[in-house]
């Protein structure tokens, strides 16, 4: 079991969730996931660690409310216990010295990405955080980035001005502005990080991207985040999460992605029925 020291509404449908996990605290690092399962008979749920702390053993989750089992994770309160915290899973982010790190992100993927940001900085790069959301009181976090940032830009979908758009648009921009960027990190939901690849390709900017979206068992078992990466088979819980977003299918990817649409609007619909 593992004891819940905070769960926090951020901003509306993005919490943060806190809880005594040692043993994972111990071996993770930047680009980890862990499994969160509420109690035996819960669904299990792969979802990217945001921080934790080493002297404590307190693991740090953000995560968006979508589904039925999501929406019970934000009714948890300090004090509480869950099930089990499985992790770290999935493969580190690779971290070395490439230069300048644009770090793109949006939703959940805020939260989920400041390890490797502050990772990136670490290790001797120049670091460019670009935040989207949908409208400004949906951003989160600038404190924390704008410690690791050399460059902080936020963009909002509804602002037509010179400063809105997608984070693939500010990408774009700083292209054409002149700005050299060696990599680019990409996390947040399907379509940012696909725009966000589109963007990047003609100019060979090495972009990677995290599948997490895509997973539900999370151990390589149930194989529906099966992904073609680079015309080969991937499964996105033990391959990756992360990936060159170049060579991701994601015709392929978003149509799998939809497989459980139904189920999962049922099983939030049963829920809510049952809660309110």
């Amino acid at each position: 079991m593992h004891k819940v020291v905070e769960r926090t509404r951020i901003v509306p449908n993005i919490h943060l969730l806190r809880l005594e996990a040692p043993a994972v605290v111990r071996k993770v690092m930047p680009g980890n996931f862990v499994i969160v399962k509420i109690d035996e008979v819960a669904e299990r749920i792969p979802l990217s660690v945001a921080d934790w702390d080493k002297e404590t053993g307190i693991l740090s989750i953000v995560f968006m409310t979508v589904g039925a089992s999501t929406h019970r994770l934000a009714k948890l309160e300090a004090g509480d216990e869950i099930e089990a915290c499985v992790g770290p899973l999935g493969r580190p982010q690779k971290i070395e010295r490439f230069g300048t790190v644009a770090i793109a992100m949006g939703c959940y993927g805020i939260g989920a990405v400041l390890p490797v940001a502050r990772a990136m900085k670490e290790a001797g790069n120049r670091v460019i955080a670009i935040m989207e959301a949908r409208a400004r009181q949906l951003i989160y976090w600038e404190d924390k980035y704008r410690e690791i940032a050399d460059r902080l830009v936020v963009s909002t979908f509804g602002d037509s001005g010179p400063g809105g758009g997608r984070v693939s648009d500010v990408i774009d921009r700083l292209i054409a502005e002149g700005e050299k960027i060696d990599r680019v990190v990409a996390m947040g939901c399907m379509f940012m990080m696909k725009k966000t690849a589109e963007v990047t390709r003609p100019h060979k900017l090495k972009t990677i991207v995290s599948l997490n979206p895509v997973m539900i068992d999370g151990t390589g078992m149930c194989g529906v985040c099966r992904c073609t990466v680079g015309g080969e088979t991937r499964f996105a819980c033990v391959d990756g999460p992360d990936f060159d977003g170049h060579e991701v299918d994601w015709e392929e990817l978003t149509f799998r992605k939809r497989s459980y649409l139904d189920e999962e609007i049922r099983a939030l619909s049963e829920w809510e029925c049952r809660t309110y």
